[in-house]
């Protein structure tokens, strides 16, 4: 039923396809087995190269990500709807397919991972498979060509938004086309020319578009009718264009209704009519704004392989004392602060000796130190170590104290997390309480290349704060990308990590250092 909506919708545009397959509730077979078809079977010539997909459930990720970047990699383009996402639609998913639904960034993650275009309705989908099937614009600078201001108007506040540009035409070239419009016309982009304007003021626009605006490097030409006229002969030189041009050029024709027949010659003549423009450029913004991470992840020499297992080995299931965890960060190279454990008075009197203050004190044993009171911030001297010493023990839960210098940086924040059978993804953002607060976190799933590192981190809304804004010096970018590749590694060589938090992890313009440390294994 949902490929016969989605085709139904699809007709109306001129969206046509080769194959279409459905597998039900996959009791057999399921979208793997499909996309694994798709993979094996293709040939260059022959093989649609935009597929789409509806899906449910992925039962087998890592089956499904081989083909689909095999596939991607083979020139395909391949746009997807998850549904079940919520947890209402995880029920409603459940109840209809018997499918366990999960997560959504770990469909977000596997998704980017692949290079797939995540949509998130019919329409949207359809508008993206249409956008993808015409030619491939070198840049951004779309020329938005109407001759209805309002449509012009709602595109050009969409592209704008979404980043793309719709540049200001100006010079010799413009007073010249606007000398061919009629009176009332305007050339600065949008090119308005006007309710009145014919075919062939169109044509000449397109074409001024095509050879004389260099900095265009695509058209969304907007063109419908209020019925006093057919358009035929508008229609033919959209269609003629398209063909011929260089640059793409995107046909919006909102009047479904009013010129219905001109539109249907239009479509059987094997073009693409978008009805929307707001849909459309949201589609297009979708589809320019996607980039595929490339360069692939070179096999990592795990020196340290030998000491993470004999790590991970010699503990049950469940969180890992830190002492533990911190042994873990040192062995795939992650810095951490120097700490110190006390259990007792006797073992806090010699660890008094060997410290600088300030210090920080941290309760170990409750999960969440902060939550019961077990962080203590700036002691300064050794009553003050006694005293409060004496508080965090009294904690419910508490087994000892750590107790850690003050060191200064922006709180950062690494984790990771292992959810049924899909890969680890690595989450960063702000750390501290900020994680939680402004939820301003990148993920990605593993193995994690340098460039994927720099993406996560470059895409934070909170990166021109890393970078350094208005006076304030940024952390050392480089270096926390590091440390997101030595986690993703520490994961591969200890699968049963299914939990990893490092919160906070102090930065500056020199270095990355881990503060604190939780990491949880099931086998």
């Amino acid at each position: 039923a949902t490929a016969v909506f989605i085709i139904e919708a699809a007709e109306s545009t001129g969206l046509t396809f080769s194959s279409v397959y459905t597998v039900g509730n996959s009791a057999h077979i399921g979208v793997e087995e499909i996309l694994e078809y798709f993979d094996q079977s293709f040939e260059e010539d022959k093989s649609s190269k935009v597929k789409l997909l509806y899906i449910e459930s992925i039962k087998n990720p890592l089956k499904f990500l081989k083909h689909t970047a095999s596939l991607i990699n083979k020139g395909c383009k391949i746009a997807a709807i998850k549904a079940g996402s919520s947890e209402a639609g995880n029920r409603a998913a459940s109840s209809h397919t018997g499918a366990i639904a999960n997560s959504d960034v770990f469909i977000d993650t596997l998704f980017k991972k692949a290079g797939i275009i995540r949509c998130y309705s019919r329409n949207e989908l359809i508008h993206v498979a249409g956008i993808l099937l015409q030619k491939e614009s070198k840049g951004k600078n779309i020329a938005i060509i109407t001759h209805a201001g309002g449509p012009a108007v709602m595109l050009t506040d969409v592209l704008t938004k979404n980043g793309l540009q719709v540049p200001s035409l100006t010079g010799t070239h413009c007073k010249t086309l606007l000398n061919e419009l009629f009176d009332g016309s305007s050339v600065g982009n949008p090119i308005d020319f006007l309710a009145t304007g014919t075919a062939q003021q169109l044509e000449t626009i397109i074409d001024y578009c095509e050879h004389k605006f260099e900095e265009i490097d695509a058209m969304a030409v907007i063109f419908g009718s209020p019925g006093l006229s057919s358009v035929y002969d508008a229609y033919e030189v959209i269609s003629n264009k398209i063909q011929s041009c260089q640059k793409p050029i995107y046909a919006i024709l909102p009047s479904v209704v009013n010129v219905k027949n001109e539109m249907d010659v239009f479509i059987k003549k094997g073009n693409m009519a978008f009805h929307d423009e707001v849909l459309f450029g949201d589609a297009l913004a979708k589809v320019f704004n996607h980039t595929i991470v490339k360069d692939k992840v070179q096999d990592p020499e795990f020196k340290s392989f030998n000491k993470v297992r004999q790590l991970i080995d010699a503990l049950p299931n469940g969180y890992m004392p830190s002492e533990t965890a911190f042994k873990l960060l040192d062995a795939v190279g992650v810095k951490f602060v120097k700490q110190k454990y006390a259990s007792t008075k006797v073992e806090l009197n010699k660890v008094s000796h060997t410290i600088h203050y300030p210090v920080v004190m941290k309760v170990e044993g409750p999960l969440h130190k902060s939550d019961v009171g077990g962080v203590i911030l700036n002691i300064s001297n050794s009553k003050a170590l006694t005293d409060h010493f004496d508080t965090l023990m009294q904690i419910d839960g508490a087994k000892s104290v750590l107790i850690q210098p003050m060191i200064q940086g922006m709180e950062l924040f690494i984790g990771a997390k292992k959810e049924t059978n899909y890969p680890h993804i690595i989450l960063c953002g702000l750390g501290g309480i900020f994680v939680e607060v402004l939820k301003d976190i990148s993920a990605s799933m593993v193995p994690i290349t340098h460039n994927e590192a720099l993406k996560m981190i470059t895409g934070l809304k909170a990166y021109p704060i890393l970078k350094g804004v208005r006076g304030q010096k940024g952390i050392n970018i480089k270096k926390y990308a590091d440390n997101i590749i030595k986690i993703s590694d520490l994961l591969c060589m200890a699968p049963e990590i299914t939990e990893l938090d490092i919160n906070p992890l102090l930065a500056n313009e020199k270095d990355c250092i881990a503060v604190d440390v939780r990491i949880r294994i099931e086998r």
